[in-house]
């Protein structure tokens, strides 16, 4: 009987998921609406929407970003990646800048919308503490270049914990508080989950969908493929772990963001 009843509730929770998956599906467009301050008055096909995913490495766009992205570019929204180095802490600059349009390829990201910053005071290092000022007034000139009005980055704690991720939240939330953002841009950050919840895979889309968020962005198995395929465009960071990850996270799934509330604060720059 025992069994019985783990049976059972395995498949409840599958098709618990499978219908919040499809609720997703067909509330995807008003909730993009809701987030990212899209004009509503007529039906939106995401064309207004333009973003900018804003990340430290190349492999962040697929490790953390692809079910965002490739929601996005399904709704022909304009997505820009700025991303803050080549990744050349083994000395692979080169090549992994070559990875990274190829994998943005993959997800719906033109060359022409991919920006790599190489600067000396930006290396790609977990020891490095990354300028507050230079990363910000990056962003913002980015933002203003391309008439952004959404954008999307880590939070607070980077999902992996990586220095250059924090330093990210830490410079848009200090752009937050300037009042030099156009009054339509919308920044929300990439929610950290704990561990294991990160290593749940699509099982995680119960919680992610009934735990508060501003914005969820949910793929099934074709999305999956893409983000995957994605990830091995990167084949200099194809290490045992990486197929692990690949296989387990809830981010090749499930992205969930907070809003980064915008208004004067009091924030010490570096």
């Amino acid at each position: 009987m025992y069994v019985y009843l783990v049976v059972f509730a395995g498949l409840w929770y599958l098709v618990w998921i499978k219908l919040i998956y499809d609720r997703h599906r067909h509330t995807f467009r008003k909730s993009l609406e809701q987030a990212m301050n899209v004009s509503s008055g007529r039906e939106n096909d995401g064309a207004d929407v333009r973003a900018l995913i804003v990340t430290a490495h190349p492999d962040d766009e697929c490790m953390f970003f692809a079910p965002t992205i490739i929601r996005l570019a399904e709704l022909n929204a304009r997505v820009h990646l700025l991303c803050l180095s080549e990744g050349n802490y083994y000395n692979q600059g080169a090549q992994r800048r070559e990875e990274l349009l190829s994998s943005c390829a993959v997800l719906g990201i033109p060359a022409s919308r991919v920006t790599i910053i190489d600067h000396k005071k930006l290396p790609d290092d977990p020891k490095a503490e990354w300028s507050v000022s230079l990363v910000s007034s990056t962003v913002l000139n980015h933002i203003n270049e391309h008439s952004i009005n959404t954008v999307l980055t880590f939070d607070g704690s980077g999902v992996s914990g990586h220095a250059n991720h924090v330093a990210i939240y830490k410079a848009v939330r200090h752009l937050a508080s300037t009042g030099d953002l156009p009054k339509d841009c919308v920044l929300l950050s990439l929610e950290t989950v704990g561990l294991l919840r990160k290593y749940l895979s699509f099982l995680d889309l119960p919680f992610s969908w009934l735990l508060p968020s501003h914005f969820c962005c949910v793929v099934g198995s074709k999305g999956y493929k893409q983000a995957k395929a994605a990830m091995l465009c990167h084949r200099t960071q194809l290490l045992w772990f990486r197929y692990l990850y690949i296989t387990f996270s809830r981010y090749m799934f499930i992205n969930t963001f907070q809003m980064i509330p915008q208004g004067p604060k009091n924030l010490k720059i570096y």
